[in-house]
């Protein structure tokens, strides 16, 4: 239908009748960020975006691409994944991209706002937290009281890097720690390329992994303004320009029923949802939300 309307408003004397509003193309991601098979809820990925960020950058004439992002962040590759695929697009079309922070945009959700040439946020919007965390527990001493008996058999001396279930050794947390410094390294180039000048601070009082609201953020150089989506687009290509909203599909309610999977997959399921949803708050509770 697109296409027919900018073939039509090319047309003498009565292209004028069917000229075309300017549209922004609106990709909404919100969720925490991991690779589908490591979270089944996970809000965001790179199987389930890259198809629909294609599709955003290939509407005809279209003005610009906004990211609507509410993330607390997670895994960097995916991050990377997304990021790169945005700015080719953006560089090979000549399409603007400006990125809108909804309630948090932090570690890895601010990964994906830089992607914009122009970030915005609100007032209260949480944005920041670059750097790099993991967290586990140790349960050595619980599985020691309760007479607990562990197998483990291994081939290789780093395969059981870090184990939960044996006491923390000093290697494992010096080998991690320089893992964690390369993709630190990464994100901190990353938002230095993206920021450029902008950025009104050094690297230790911006890049390690404190956060702020939206209006610190903005002094900071984090973010470029406050404003909301729709009003911020009306001001560039003007009030009637209209938007071509680009969402992941939900499943169908009925699709997430078992009924006749039986009770011992059901309570599975079960499990499997209650430990997502305790990592998925355990990712946005660091930001009190």
């Amino acid at each position: 239908m697109i296409k027919i309307k900018k073939f039509c408003s090319e047309l003498p004397y009565v292209g004028g009748m069917f000229t075309m509003k300017p549209m922004v193309s609106v990709v909404r991601m919100a969720g925490v960020i991991a690779d589908s098979s490591q979270m089944r809820k996970a809000g965001i990925n790179y199987q389930k975006f890259n198809k629909l960020i294609d599709k955003a950058f290939d509407v005809p004439d279209v003005k610009a691409v906004a990211l609507v992002i509410n993330s607390p962040g997670g895994a960097p590759v995916q991050c990377s994944l997304l990021s790169s695929q945005i700015r080719k697009l953006s560089e090979e079309k000549d399409i603007p991209v400006f990125a809108f922070v909804e309630d948090v945009a932090a570690s890895g959700g601010y990964w994906l706002a830089c992607c914009g040439d122009q970030i915005y946020a609100q007032n209260s919007s949480i944005v920041g937290s670059i750097g790099v965390i993991s967290a586990s527990f140790g349960f050595e001493d619980f599985i020691k009281r309760y007479d607990i008996n562990r197998r483990v058999h291994t081939s290789g001396k780093d395969k059981s890097f870090l184990d939960s279930f044996l006491p923390e050794q000093a290697k494992d947390v010096t080998r991690l720690k320089k893992l964690q410094s390369a993709i630190h390294d990464d994100f901190k180039e990353w938002v230095k390329e993206r920021r450029g000048d902008r950025l009104n601070g050094s690297d230790n009082a911006l890049m390690e992994g404190a956060f702020w609201t939206g209006s610190d953020a903005e002094e900071k150089g984090l973010i470029d303004g406050i404003g909301m989506m729709q009003a911020v687009m009306q001001e560039e290509f003007g009030d009637d320009v209209k938007f071509l909203d680009f969402a992941p599909e939900k499943k169908w309610f009925g699709s997430m029923l078992p009924f006749a999977e039986g009770d011992a997959k059901l309570n599975g399921e079960m499990v499997i949802e209650a430990l997502d949803a305790l990592e998925t708050k355990s990712y946005w509770s660091r930001y009190g939300l």
